[in-house]
């Protein structure tokens, strides 16, 4: 079925919204409807980026870009656009006059929880200890430790209801990920299984579980955000039922 142009941006206006409230920017400037998003204590694309929310404002590319760039450099971070449906093709257009890099392609799925199979599902009470969880969220990833201030600062400050949930044997971390429940949606962030346990089905279990705690609370559709070129991770969404919404990528200038 043919899903008419309005309608199509209505949903990613939804989404984009809700993602903004589940994974919040320590510091928040509008340039018209560009929303430029900064923070300092961590380095992720999503809370360092510049985010079109109109696909008709496109006035004066130039001057609001440089405007742009000088937020960034007063953060030492590299310009950074994030590209969705809402950014419009006349900016897409001044990005590839002017040569900047497409990179990071991502898809954005939803899940009708109607539809998930969690009756399988194991109860599980998310963490309440922030501390605990961040620490078992950089081992499974691999991160950089100098991030967990960062990590917990964002965590802290998401102000929809949020479960913390990670999946151990003893002490060790085998898989985590963070809920965030924003009335009939629930979005699925920091997905991730240490390198050394996948394939194992942990990362299944632990999803199924997050997905019954969320469908108890009344949310009624699950959405995530993937990179397309995680063919595993895209592989076990679409085997869940999650269907995709939209794309959306990065652009940054010739020698960013």
């Amino acid at each position: 079925m043919l899903i008419h142009p309005s309608e199509q941006l209505a949903a990613v206006r939804r989404f984009e919204a809700a993602g903004f409230r589940a994974w919040p920017a320590a510091a928040v400037h509008y340039d018209g409807t560009w929303v430029i998003r900064l923070t300092a204590g961590h380095p992720a694309k999503r809370l360092n980026s510049v985010n079109p929310l109109d696909p008709g404002d496109v006035a004066d590319i130039p001057e609001r870009v440089a405007r742009a760039a000088r937020r960034f450099y007063s953060y030492g971070r590299p310009l950074t656009f994030r590209v969705s449906p809402l950014s419009g093709p006349e900016l897409l257009d001044w990005f590839d006059a002017e040569g900047w890099a497409r990179f990071d392609e991502s898809l954005v799925m939803r899940l009708p929880l109607a539809q998930a199979p969690v009756d399988e599902a194991i109860d599980q009470i998310p963490l309440k200890d922030i501390g605990r969880f961040v620490s078992a969220a950089l081992n499974v990833q691999g991160a950089d430790p100098s991030l967990r201030a960062g990590l917990s600062e964002i965590i802290g400050a998401i102000q929809p209801e949020t479960g913390l949930f990670a999946m151990e044997r003893g002490d060790e971390p085998l898989a985590t990920m963070i809920c965030v429940h924003d009335s009939d949606l629930v979005g699925l962030f920091e997905v991730a299984t240490h390198a050394a346990q996948r394939r194992q089905g942990h990362g299944r279990k632990l999803l199924l579980s997050a997905l019954k705690w969320a469908r108890l609370r009344g949310a009624r559709q699950a959405w995530l955000q993937v990179e397309a070129a995680n063919e595993p991770a895209v592989a076990l969404y679409r085997s869940f039922g999650f269907t995709e919404v939209y794309h959306y990528h990065y652009r940054r200038p010739p020698g960013a």
